[in-house]
């Protein structure tokens, strides 16, 4: 099976977006999520039965065109379509603002007012309202109904009863008068009355709606673009040629000057700068790189020249899978749209039904023809579901653009789901709560650390790494040693041929002080009280030629902002749990620093997984927070798994939510951003239903003026999107 994206042209409602998703659907072995805000579709299918022609093919006749989605993953709406809008829009207000007026206003109508204003009425139906039309007549043919079948319904039977009565029946005449009415009630009865008027506005007020929509789309997808439009175009080789920058190579080398963006992944061969890597994980501070560190797409290089070596390039670079996470994001479908996808299909066909009603249920109470009639329209045209439509996957759009700025990239909209209902955070300890790189927090004495490195400069182990870097960092340099030996159990030995006086000419052995006291061998008193003043570390003692010579404490360190994250997760209403591998003095000690209540530790991959289990077996729903790959399964199983991009790529390809800031408070944030988007989404559709429940009777019953119930429904989908858009307000807890 594989994926591809495709851009859908011609939908103007989300039930265009349905319609085409089950005729995709109903292909062998094809799954498809098809998104009116973003107006793509996301296809997965398997080539060896079914091709991309074929894929189109299927668009196209369903009565739409389609076209498959290159390297960017962006597909929403374009600046052309805008333009077309605008051009209807002006001719539609142009003409249709005097209908309105000579339609409401007495003191301005003259003789055969009435053919002028269906002189201006025409253009406004037939051009500025031909969207509606041609999809209706699309759709109609297709046998389905859409939104754009109540409007085009609407307005055509309004125009055509306003045409009968100006050739057949008595408004046609020199002396026939109108006046303003918020009511469907004829104020003429039978054929004397005419609803040019609401011909004409209905089609301005769409227009204006659908405009708003357009543009409110393209912003809320504006992360996204933005995500992607720090691509470097050309990149400069370190040989002095400039070559497109999709040409690069794996393994190339390339400059990047001060303040120019990094073309691609890649490792800092020479020089030294900063660089700033907001985009990635939403900190304004630059990050300090040296030859060695790794660089990322699409970062500003801010002060020194670099020399870089492209490590990935094209999609598999982290900025194209960030674009193309939060793409797919946008285009699925939390569980509650697809309930919204489910009453949409047969809501048009019942709004006919009810206009229908509506209509002789009129007639049989003594109602004149004109205002029966007028009533049936205006519930068609109030009725039309498109805030229903846009109130979820505009605030999809919205929420998981914003997420992306921050660094959050949220894998689907079922996520959503899993963040509202979640009351335990499980974190692990390393790599999350902590640094993951040991360091050396105290020590005896400065010639304990220099005498340490040295010997320790020969070995691979992240302590004695720890304690080579505390070394270096003293500016003296090492001394040489001779006959290093790593003696399994009791740390590491060798001579050093120079040092300082205290050690100069010494054998020098490390080990840690628990290692020590398993062995029998005696530990210095001051190396014993070190174990107990450092909880949670681990304590090396030096010897030279047997003597004690001091101690060292080295301890994975506790991130600066874990203390201030696990709070937040608190404040939210969260049971923090640490869970680790690592020994259990350690994980309280780092608990208590963080303060979190419930510890377990010494657990392998498969006992993680085991105790995930466990909380949801006791009723718990559970987000696990991780890093490594011991992790992965936990996240697989967890009702929410959130991974620290710097971490593995098997827990990250585990996990809902991707957490490119690497800290605690940004899983604390990415929770807080999933639960405001679904409060928007729910919020969206309390007032999509509620305006439908509340005006389609107040339609029915005659109490609403069809041009009015196009002005309504017009403002509820500009409220819809408008209170969707609020999420580009959303902030991190500094």
């Amino acid at each position: 099976m594989t994926a591809i994206d495709l851009k859908v042209s011609g939908m103007t409602c989300t039930s265009c977006s349905s319609r085409v998703q089950r005729k995709l659907g109903k292909l062998d072995d094809v799954q498809a999520a098809v998104n009116f805000a973003t107006n793509t579709a996301h296809v997965v299918y398997d080539p060896a039965k079914i091709s991309v022609a074929q894929l189109i093919d299927t668009v196209e006749k369903a009565g739409y065109s389609a076209e498959e989605i290159g390297e960017d993953p962006t597909g929403g709406e374009d600046e052309h379509a805008d333009d077309g809008l605008k051009r209807r829009l002006a001719v539609a207000a142009v003409l249709g603002v005097p209908v309105m007026v000579l339609s409401m206003v007495p003191a301005a109508q003259f003789d055969y007012w009435q053919w002028v204003c269906l002189a201006l009425a025409l253009p406004v139906y037939f051009y500025s309202g031909w969207p509606f039309h041609k999809a209706a007549v699309v759709n109609l043919r297709h046998g389905a109904f859409t939104m754009d079948t109540l409007i085009s319904l609407g307005t055509t039977a309004a125009l055509a009863w306003s045409l009968v009565a100006l050739l057949f029946g008595h408004a046609g005449q020199a002396g026939m008068r109108m006046d303003m009415s918020f009511t469907a009630r004829a104020s003429h009865g039978g054929l004397g009355e005419i609803y040019l008027d609401s011909v004409a506005m209905i089609i301005v007020f769409l227009l204006i709606g659908r405009l708003l929509e357009h543009r409110a789309k393209r912003r809320s997808s504006s992360a996204l673009e933005e995500l992607l439009k720090v691509r470097v175009q050309e990149v400069t080789l370190a040989d002095g040629r400039t070559i497109d920058a999709k040409l690069l190579m794996p393994g190339q080398e390339f400059i990047v000057r001060p303040g120019a963006n990094i073309a691609t992944d890649g490792v800092v061969v020479s020089g030294e700068s900063s660089v700033d890597e907001s985009m990635l994980t939403g900190e304004s501070v630059p990050v300090d790189k040296q030859p060695g560190d790794e660089v990322t797409g699409g970062t500003v290089n801010t002060t020194g020249s670099l020399v870089v070596r492209a490590e990935k390039v094209g999609r598999d670079t982290v900025l194209s899978q960030m674009g193309e996470l939060v793409s797919q994001a946008q285009m699925g479908k939390a569980p509650v749209q697809r309930l919204v996808d489910r009453i949409s299909q047969v809501f048009v066909p019942v709004i006919l039904g009810i206009a229908a009603i509506t209509l002789v249920a009129h007639l049989l109470v003594g109602a004149d023809v004109a205002s029966a009639f007028a009533a049936a329209v205006a519930v068609i045209v109030v009725a039309c579901p498109c805030a229903l439509g846009l109130a979820t996957p505009t605030a999809l759009l919205v929420g998981t653009g914003r997420g992306a700025q921050l660094g959050l990239l949220i894998k689907g909209p079922e996520v959503l789901e899993s963040t509202r209902r979640v009351d335990v955070v499980v974190l692990d300890k390393t790599g999350t709560v902590t640094s993951g790189q040991m360091a050396v927090v105290a020590s005896s004495s400065d010639t304990a650390v220099v005498a340490a490195a040295a010997v320790e400069s020969a070995s691979e182990h992240p302590i004695a790494r720890a304690i080579v870097h505390a070394g270096a960092n003293n500016d003296v340099a090492l001394p040489p040693v001779s006959g290093f030996e790593a003696v399994v159990g009791e740390g590491v030995r060798a001579r050093l041929s120079a040092a300082d006086a205290a050690a100069l000419g010494c054998e020098v052995n490390t080990a840690k002080g628990e290692v020590l006291i398993s062995v029998g061998r005696p530990v210095s008193p001051a190396a014993v009280a070190a174990l107990d003043e450092y909880p949670g570390s681990t304590v090396v003692e030096v010897c030279a030629d047997d003597a004690p010579l001091g101690w060292i404490a080295v301890a994975d360190q506790v991130k600066p902002s874990s203390a201030a994250g696990v709070a937040e997760l608190r404040a939210l209403g969260l049971v923090p749990h640490l869970l680790t591998g690592d020994n259990a003095a350690t994980a309280e000690a780092v608990a208590r620093e963080v303060g979190i209540d419930e510890v377990v530790a010494g657990v392998r991959p498969e006992e993680k997984l085991a105790y995930i289990r466990q909380l949801q077996d006791a009723g718990h729903v559970v987000a696990m927070v991780g890093d490594g790959m011991n992790d992965a399964a936990a996240l697989a199983e967890a009702d929410l798994g959130l991974a620290m991009a710097g971490g593995t790529d098997v827990a990250m390809a585990a996990s809902d939510i991707t957490l490119m800031r690497g800290d605690v408070r940004a899983a604390a944030t990415a929770i807080r951003l999933s639960r405001a988007t679904l409060r928007t989404i729910k919020g969206n559709l309390v007032w999509a239903f509620g305006y439908n429940v509340l005006l389609v009777p107040v339609a029915a019953f005659g109490l609403l003026n069809p041009m009015w119930a196009g002005l309504a429904m017009a403002c509820s989908s500009v409220f819809v999107v408008t209170n969707s858009l609020r999420l580009r307000r959303f902030r991190a807890i500094a």
